[in-house]
C-alpha cells in the first residue's frame, strides 16, 4: 500500500534545472490522430486467458492493445457472485469485499489459491497510462452463480432467487439468477457500480443480457407471484410461461429497472459511457424477454436522465452471410422503435474465437468490420482479447494501419479524452519532477517495484509549468493521469 505522506507541490521551474524535469514529450502529448471516429474495443475477462492474470501481464495487454490501435477496453468488475475490485456494499451484503482468494470464478478455473486484487482499479490504471478508454464490464448483472457454484449470494440469499414452477433455481441457461422485481437485488446491483463510479476514473460501466430476466421460463417466485397477484386482482400468473400477456408484464418490469438504472448512473456522473451489449434481437425477446432497441429510442439528453449511449448487440456469427443477416436485422429493429438515427451508437460485437475448435476465418472477420464501418455504426467490440492478442495480432495491426492512418478517437470523448501518463524523473531525496505540465486535473500514481502493480495516491489540481512532488524515495516510478470525473459531472462530457 502507497503512503500518503507524500507533498505534492506545482511552481514554476527556476531551480530545478532542465536535468531535474521530464518534458511531456516523454509520455504525455497526445498522438496526432487521423483515423476516422469509431469505437475499436475489446472485452477482457479471467477466463480462459491470462491477458490480465498479474499486474506485469495487465500492463503489457494493455500497452499492446493500444499499439494495435484499439481505443476501448471492456473489463469484467463483477462475475458470479464477486466483485472484482475492494467494495464496502459487498462486504455489507455477504460479509467479503471482493472475491476471496480461494473462490474460483469458473468450473474450469485452477485449484490453486489467486491472490484477491484490485482488479478494476489495475485495469483503469493500466488502461489510462496506454491512452484507452477503460468501460467497467459488470458482466454478470442479475446473474448470481454458475449451477455448480456455492457462493455467499446464493447461501445467504435464497429469497432473492427467480425460480422455475418447479421450485428450481438454476434457470435453463446453466445460471442462478438473483430476481430482476426484488428490490433488494435491485437496490443491491446499483450501488455496486455506483460505488465503483465513484471510487474509479471509468469511462463508462457495462451490463448486457443478465439485467434482464433470467429467463422465460423463469418468475414462479414467492415474490413474483405475490407481485402479480396484487396487479392482477389475486390471480396466479399463467401456467404458460410463454403466455403473451404473463411476458408482457416481466419484460415491463424490466423495462422500468433499466430506467431506474440509467436515471441513478446520469445524477451521478451525467457524461459516463452508459452500455448495453445484449443478445441480438428478436431472440432476447423471445428468451429473455428484452427490449432493448426500444430502450434505444430513449434520446440522449433527454430531461429526465433515461438513456443509454451505446448498444453492443453480440452478433456472434462464424460465417459473413449469418453475420450480415444478423447485423441487417438489429439496425432495421431500431428503426421500427423508432430510433433508426441511433444506428451511429449501435457497435457490432464480433466473435473471433468460440465454442469451435478453429477459430473465425481471418477473412469473415475483415469482411464484417468492413461491413459494419459502411452502415456507418459506431464501431466494433472484439470478443475477445484471446482472438485479439492470441490468435490475430497481426491481422487486426494491419487493419487499423495506425502507422499509416493514426489512431482513431472515439466518437463519444474528443481527441485527447485519454492521453498517454506523464512519467516524472527522481530527484535523489527530494522527490520527483515533470517540467511543462498541461494544467488540469491529475491522478498521482505510483510503483513500488517492477512487475508490482500501480496504485493511485492522491488527485491534484495543477496549473501547468512544472510539477514538483516532495518526498519518499521508495518509489521505483512515479507517473500523472489525466483525471476526467469532473469533466463528467455534466452532460456532454466537458461542457
Amino acid at each position: 500500500m502507497l503512503h500518503r505522506s507524500v507533498k505534492l507541490l506545482a511552481m514554476a521551474c527556476l531551480g530545478w534545472g532542465m536535468a531535474g524535469c521530464v518534458s511531456p514529450a516523454q509520455g504525455g502529448v497526445p498522438e496526432a490522430t487521423s483515423a476516422p471516429a469509431e469505437v475499436r474495443g475489446v472485452w477482457l475477462t479471467t477466463t480462459a486467458n491470462d491477458h490480465i492474470a498479474s499486474p506485469g501481464q495487465t500492463a503489457e495487454t494493455m500497452r499492446r492493445l493500444r499499439e494495435m490501435g484499439l481505443n476501448t477496453v471492456y473489463v469484467e468488475a463483477w462475475k458470479n457472485g464477486y466483485t472484482q475490485y475492494p467494495s464496502a456494499v459487498l462486504e455489507r451484503v455477504i460479509g467479503v469485499d471482493r472475491r476471496p482468494a480461494l473462490i474460483k470464478q469458473d468450473p474450469g478455473d485452477p485449484d490453486k489459491p489467486i491472490e484477491a486484487r484490485d482488479l478494476l482499479g489495475e485495469t483503469t490504471i493500466e488502461a489510462h497510462r496506454n491512452g484507452l478508454l477503460m468501460i467497467g464490464w459488470f458482466e454478470y448483472g442479475f446473474m448470481a452463480a454458475h449451477k455448480d457454484t456455492e457462493n455467499h449470494l446464493r447461501e445467504m440469499y435464497p429469497h432473492w432467487l427467480s425460480r422455475d414452477q418447479e421450485g428450481n433455481e438454476v434457470a435453463p441457461n446453466g445460471f442462478v439468477w438473483m430476481n430482476p422485481l426484488h428490490p433488494e437485488t435491485r437496490r443491491f446491483l446499483l450501488d455496486i457500480i455506483l460505488e465503483a463510479v465513484d471510487r474509479y476514473d471509468l469511462d463508462g460501466v457495462q451490463l448486457d443480457d443478465r439485467i434482464v430476466w433470467p429467463y422465460y421460463t423463469m418468475g414462479y417466485d414467492d415474490f413474483t407471484v405475490a407481485w402479480y397477484r396484487n396487479d392482477h386482482g389475486g390471480k396466479a400468473p399463467p401456467q404458460d410461461p410463454k403466455d403473451p400477456a404473463w411476458m408482457r408484464w416481466r419484460a415491463d418490469k424490466v423495462n422500468e429497472y433499466a430506467r431506474q438504472f440509467v436515471k441513478e448512473l446520469r445524477q451521478a456522473r451525467p457524461g459516463l459511457i452508459v452500455s448495453l451489449s445484449p443478445a441480438p434481437y428478436p431472440w432476447c425477446w423471445e428468451n429473455y424477454l428484452l427490449e432493448w432497441p426500444k430502450w434505444a429510442a430513449w434520446e440522449p439528453g433527454n430531461s429526465e436522465g433515461m438513456w443509454w449511449d451505446e448498444f453492443i448487440p453480440q452478433a456472434y456469427r462464424y460465417d459473413w452471410p449469418a453475420f450480415k443477416a444478423t447485423w441487417d436485422q438489429q439496425i432495421g429493429n431500431l428503426h421500427q422503435y423508432g430510433a433508426g438515427d441511433r444506428v451511429k451508437d449501435m457497435l457490432a460485437g464480433v466473435l473471433t474465437t468460440g465454442s469451435r475448435p478453429d477459430p473465425v476465418p481471418w477473412a469473415d472477420l475483415e469482411q464484417k468490420i468492413d461491413y459494419v464501418r459502411s452502415t456507418k455504426a459506431g464501431g466494433h467490440v472484439w470478443w475477445f482479447s484471446r482472438g485479439v492478442l492470441d490468435v490475430y495480432p497481426r491481422q487486426i495491426e494491419a487493419l487499423y494501419d495506425v502507422a499509416g492512418n493514426g489512431h482513431a478517437p472515439h466518437p463519444m470523448r474528443p481527441d485527447g479524452w485519454r492521453t498517454p501518463s506523464i512519467p516524472l524523473q527522481r530527484r535523489g531525496s527530494a522527490g520527483w519532477a515533470a517540467r511543462d505540465v498541461p494544467a488540469g486535473r491529475y491522478r498521482v500514481i505510483a510503483r513500488g517495484s517492477e512487475g508490482s502493480g500501480w496504485s493511485e495516491f492522491d488527485q491534484i489540481e495543477h496549473r501547468g509549468g512544472l510539477l514538483r512532488i516532495d518526498g519518499s524515495d521508495s518509489y521505483e516510478a512515479v507517473e500523472l493521469l489525466i483525471d476526467r470525473r469532473q469533466d463528467m459531472s455534466v452532460f456532454p462530457p466537458g461542457s
